[in-house]
């Protein structure tokens, strides 16, 4: 016997692709950026023309920080964690990363993510400092739960929005993002990111992936390498002496991206 339900989860299951093509086929109007230092937002912030938010749409007290303008029809909008109140420094990481990124979707509802930023890449899989990527799929490194089911929920592999005409018209590098709270690599996360076959290491990736799955707005990610892991240098004072350059670097991509998104719709990146 039929389920008397079936012919209304049929229909429930169509008005949801209807809608869900509709979103896809709409012009992308409103894009948000999620970047972790404003050393890196600074230059999009002045090549966009965009205005920092003085009556933050956040909550009272946080040290978050939105820019936003409009820019060849597109709602631009970039937001930083900000400065920690206590130690003065950019809020990287994780939980700044995942805070930000959903309490942004909640009072900007963007079409589309962009979490850009820099990124350790790996020699041994092609990277070298200056290249600019855009992740195919992203996923944690360091949070190794070994039990079953818990662990395939601690990597936390996500894919990122595919964008096949995008990729093909920018001519940019694609890799696996890895994701952690440690700017240097400890043997075990080493191990973990070789599982997930990343090309490139951050610090917030995959939990800005995380809220943007949640919240169900698509997301890609620009990470420009500022130091090879695998090589020869110390992370630290390799990422510092290049930061500059490959936030340049990353500001002429990520350009390129919102020039190329401009009066288009999802399915057609």
């Amino acid at each position: 016997m039929a389920s008397p339900h079936g012919d209304k989860s049929a229909g429930v299951k169509e008005e949801a692709a209807a809608a869900v093509s509709s979103v896809d086929n709409r012009p992308i109007s409103t894009i948000l950026f999620i970047v972790a230092m404003q050393t890196e937002a600074l230059p999009l912030v002045k090549k966009f023309q965009l205005t920092e938010d003085l009556n933050s749409v956040f909550p009272k007290g946080v040290p978050w920080v939105r820019f936003y303008g409009n820019y060849k029809g597109l709602a631009i909008n970039i937001v930083c964690p900000g400065k920690d109140p206590a130690l003065g420094v950019d809020g990287v990481g994780t939980v700044s990363a995942s805070l930000v990124t959903y309490a942004s979707v909640q009072a900007l509802k963007p079409d589309l993510i962009i979490n850009a930023g820099t990124a350790g890449g790996f020699g041994a899989k092609g990277a070298s400092i200056g290249d600019v990527f855009i992740s195919s799929e992203v996923a944690f490194h360091d949070r190794r739960i070994p039990i079953p089911v818990f662990d395939i929920y601690g990597v936390g592999s996500r894919k990122a929005l595919a964008t096949p005409n995008l990729l093909k018209e920018l001519n940019l590098k694609v890799g696996k993002l890895s994701t952690g709270d440690s700017l240097d690599m400890s043997p075990m996360d080493e191990a973990s990111i070789i599982a997930n076959d990343a090309t490139i290491k951050d610090m917030e990736g995959a939990a800005v992936a995380y809220v943007a799955d949640l919240l169900k707005v698509p997301a890609i990610f620009l990470k420009a390498v500022t130091d090879i892991v695998d090589g020869d240098k110390p992370t630290p004072e390799e990422f510092l002496e290049n930061l500059a350059a490959v936030t340049a670097a990353l500001d002429k991509t990520a350009t390129q991206v919102v020039d190329y998104i401009s009066g288009k719709c999802l399915l057609e990146l």
